[in-house]
């Protein structure tokens, strides 16, 4: 039974070892194999430092740079979290807001809407709360949109002053599929339109859509 164990304790090792450095992994990855064994060898690759603990359930194998071990980002481990799911993630409220540069503020508490399950992830120094979301907000094609409706709705119409316009012209300039961007902002709600509506432009000329 200790050989077995010990073929098999190898053989998840290499495994993990073998992933590429920034990886995210869960304990329930590797459901051939006793929970209780993945846990501890778990445990042992995260003393030995291969691994990093990030929450219950969830490791990473940092990136490695000349200042020392670095963590996945936040919007990282949340793109596992939902692609383990099977779901997506809009960022919501302040995190919209940070995302999108349109907040300085570092949120210590993340929030995020998703088609998956509702939990609270605990990490080391911040905290990630998912939200079931409607339809609704997964209805826009781009990521820009669908990331501006939710900050926008943290900010409130009466707080979108010059600044803020300033650094939605300058997204919306940046976003290269500009035809997919029309048919989203045709379906932002009104007073949302009511903004981004005049920062673009069509060029009849040669049928595209700019930004002005």
């Amino acid at each position: 039974m200790s050989s077995d164990n010990s073929i098999d304790s190898g053989t998840l090792r290499k495994r993990i070892e073998a992933l590429p450095e920034d990886s995210i992994l869960f304990r329930s990855d590797f459901p051939e194999y006793h929970s209780e064994f993945v846990g501890g060898t778990l445990a042992e690759l995260t003393d030995e430092g291969v691994l990093m603990k990030l929450a219950q359930g969830i490791y990473a194998k940092p990136r490695k740079s000349k200042f020392g071990v670095v963590a996945p980002s936040v919007e990282k481990i949340v793109q596992a979290i939902a692609t383990r799911d099977n779901a997506e993630v809009l960022p919501s409220g302040i995190t919209a807001l940070n995302a999108l540069g349109l907040s300085t503020q570092v949120p210590i508490n993340y929030t995020y809407l998703t088609t998956g399950s509702e939990r609270t992830v605990k990490l080391v120094n911040q905290q990630v709360v998912l939200k079931r979301g409607v339809p609704k907000n997964f209805c826009y094609r781009t990521s820009l949109i669908a990331f501006m409706v939710q900050a926008l709705k943290a900010l409130k119409q009466e707080n979108v002053g010059q600044e803020e316009l300033q650094t939605i012209r300058l997204l919306i300039t940046k976003e290269p599929d500009k035809d997919t961007l029309v048919k989203d902002v045709d379906m932002m709600p009104v007073w949302m339109k009511r903004i981004i509506k005049p920062m673009l432009k069509y060029n009849e000329d040669d049928g595209k859509t700019v930004a002005k």
